[in-house]
C-alpha cells in the first residue's frame, strides 16, 4: 500500500535549512497496523503528512496504492486523498459550529455523495462508534473521549483504506485512551490499514510492528531492540 525510497524533507528559510527526514525507506502493507515512534522533532508528523498527501517530499519517491505521488498534481493528490485516507488528530479537529452528525458527514459532502446516502453512511459510522445518541450535540458539549470517537467516525465514514492517526490518545486520560485504541484495533481487524504516530509504548503494543525514527532517519531493525524514546 505504502512504499517510500530515499525520502527526504528539507524546510528552508532565509536563515536556516532544517532536514526533517533523510533517506527514509519503509513499506506498509495493506491491512497492517504500524506505529511510528521517536523523540519530539524526529520527523514523525512530517512523515505522516507526506503519507497523507498533505505535504511533498523534497527528494525521493513515495508510492501509495501503486501511484508514484511525485507525478501527481495537487488536484490529483487531493482526489486520491479524499477517497482513500482518513485522518485522526490529537486535538480532534472537529468543527465547533457543526453538530456531531454534520462533522461526520463532511467528507461525504466533499465526495459529492447524495443526501440520502450521506445520512445512511454517517449514521452507520456513528452507530459503530457508539455515538448516535450524541448526533445533535456540538463538539464542545462532549468529553474528550467522545470527541475522539466522533473524529474516528468521520475518518471511517467514506470507507477509507488507510487511517493516519497522529497521537490519537494524547489529550485523553488512560481509560479513554484505551477505548480509542481498542476502536482502532477493531477497525484494523475489519481490514483498515492504520499508521499511527505515538509517544506511548502502551499504545504501540496495539500495532503489528513499530518503526522507530531518530533525527529524521529510520532506525534499522537490528538496532531497535532496547531503543527508547
Amino acid at each position: 500500500m505504502i512504499k517510500t525510497k530515499n525520502l527526504k524533507k528539507v524546510y528552508t528559510t532565509e536563515e536556516v535549512e532544517t532536514t526533517a527526514l533523510s533517506n527514509v525507506d519503509l513499506e506498509v502493507n495493506e491491512g497492517e497496523f504500524v506505529a511510528i515512534m521517536g523523540p519530539s522533532g524526529c520527523g514523525k508528523s512530517t512523515l505522516l503528512n507526506i503519507m497523507g498527501l498533505l505535504d511533498n517530499p523534497t527528494e525521493g519517491n513515495y508510492h501509495f496504492l501503486g501511484h508514484e505521488i511525485s507525478t501527481h498534481s495537487e488536484k490529483e493528490r487531493a482526489q486520491l486523498r479524499k477517497g482513500n485516507i482518513g485522518f485522526i488528530f490529537q486535538s480532534f479537529n472537529l468543527i465547533d459550529e457543526l453538530t456531531v452528525f454534520e462533522n461526520v458527514e463532511l467528507p461525504l459532502l466533499y465526495l459529492g455523495v447524495d443526501s440520502a446516502e450521506r445520512k445512511e453512511k454517517a449514521e452507520t459510522a456513528l452507530e459503530r462508534m457508539g455515538m448516535m445518541h450524541r448526533r445533535n450535540h456540538f463538539p464542545q458539549q462532549l468529553s474528550g473521549g467522545q470527541q475522539q470517537r466522533v473524529a474516528i467516525a468521520r475518518a471511517v465514514v467514506a470507507n477509507a483504506k488507510l487511517i493516519l492517526a497522529d497521537e490519537p490518545t494524547g489529550n485523553l486520560d488512560s481509560d479513554r485512551g484505551d477505548e480509542v485504541m481498542k476502536l482502532l484495533a477493531e477497525l484494523n481487524k475489519a481490514g483498515t490499514t492504520i499508521v499511527m504516530v505515538t509517544h506511548s509504548p502502551h499504545d504501540a503494543e496495539y500495532a503489528h510492528r513499530v518503526i522507530h525514527l531518530f533525527d529524521g532517519h529510520v532506525v534499522p531493525e537490528n538496532m531497535q531492540e532496547g531503543f527508547h524514546v
